[in-house]
């Protein structure tokens, strides 16, 4: 008898991920063009913030320019700031419904836009909560960002209890990730005494590998600390490999996102962990252009060599790498945390000036 052999024919190699492994596939962004093809590659979510939606207004604003003069017109006492978020609610609520499909498939497990509450509340719990639990009513399949600072991490908790999905964001360390992954346990285990369902709670927590890549690349300039530099492409991995195993061993009901993308090691290390990657449309691109095989790596270690050498280097790595390195008390003083914090604080300014050039138009640039 002949054996018949079926081969399958994959789109490329972040679809075979999908489709061959439990590893999924969310695209870093809420722009229609980029999410839709990354949907048709396999993504399963996507994420929105002020950055994200200063993007996509510079790409889409042909189509946003319109939705902004009304809301201008509608809201005749609105700040600029006020209008921003408003956009932001709008471009997430957008990017929730091409992935309403996928969120009803499974049940809410996945198809959830991940929304970014204000950066410039990270140390104000009830204001944290307030903004998640109105963000989680935007859309069936919301998943709201919390910050793991130290304010974050009870809004998290409390967040999760109110039913709300959460994706802790701003987030680079393994102690984030266990007072995260516990806070979340707190908080379903209360609801679980208060006869609440959880089933329909589905929240994830984010390591921005490539941001503790670059921390560490900073302080040894800053530090003239001389090290192989492939090394340091490494210690975000390392980090998520290590949090990733301890998740399994204690049996969290949250799931690990990669995030920040420097290298293909920021998805090829994690494939076949069930886990979420989400890398930018241009890295899609990039790893679907490529012929980087697409087998599990999850449980292979780093190389011990690399690992002992950002041990030994590196405080911030030691601290990064092990449980209790950090205090939730030190989270917001991290140099990560303090950089990035930075970041998405300057996004949200930058979102409402673009704002105020429409609402309250510049008149020198009229006469030229």
């Amino acid at each position: 008898m002949t054996q018949t052999t079926v081969t399958t024919h994959f789109k490329s190699p972040l679809h075979e991920m999908t489709q061959t492994t439990p590893t999924c596939l969310w695209n870093d962004s809420a722009s229609t063009r980029e999410l839709t093809y990354s949907i048709d590659n396999g993504a399963v979510g996507a994420t929105c913030n002020p950055v994200i939606v200063l993007s996509v207004l510079r790409e889409e604003m042909a189509r946003w320019a319109p939705v902004l003069r009304d809301m201008i017109e509608d809201n005749p006492t609105a700040t600029d700031d006020q209008i921003g978020w408003m956009l932001v609610e709008e471009i997430s609520k957008s990017a929730a419904a091409l992935l309403r499909p996928v969120f009803d498939a499974e049940a809410g497990r996945n198809g959830r836009l991940s929304i970014q509450t204000d950066p410039r509340f990270f140390r104000d719990t009830e204001a944290i909560v307030a903004q998640a639990v109105r963000f989680s009513a935007l859309a069936p399949n919301m998943i709201v960002k919390i910050p793991a600072t130290a304010a974050g991490i009870p809004a998290i908790e409390m967040a999760t209890y109110l039913g709300v999905s959460i994706n802790a964001t701003v987030s680079f360390t393994l102690p984030q990730c266990v007072a995260v992954a516990e806070a979340v346990e707190r908080g379903l285990a209360r609801r679980e005494r208060e006869g609440k369902e959880t089933a329909s709670i589905s929240p994830v927590c984010t390591i921005m590998v490539g941001r503790l890549d670059d921390w560490l690349k900073v302080v040894a300039d800053k530090q003239d600390i001389s090290t192989d530099p492939g090394y340091l492409e490494w210690a975000g991995v390392a980090v998520f490999k290590k949090t990733y195993a301890l998740f399994v061993e204690r049996g969290y009901r949250i799931r690990l996102l990669s995030a920040a993308f420097r290298n293909h090691m920021h998805w090829s290390e994690l494939i076949g962990g069930d886990v979420v990657v989400s890398p930018p449309y241009s890295w899609q691109v990039r790893f679907n252009a490529s012929d980087i095989p697409v087998v599990p790596r999850i449980d292979k270690p780093v190389e011990p060599r690399v690992v002992e050498d950002l041990t030994r280097r590196f405080a911030d790595y030691r601290r990064a790498s092990t449980e209790g390195g950090l205090s939730v008390a030190e989270f917001d003083t991290f140099g990560p945390t303090r950089r990035t914090l930075r970041q998405f604080m300057a996004a949200s300014a930058e979102l409402a000036a673009l704002v105020r050039d429409v609402l309250v138009p510049d008149p020198d640039k009229a006469l030229a």
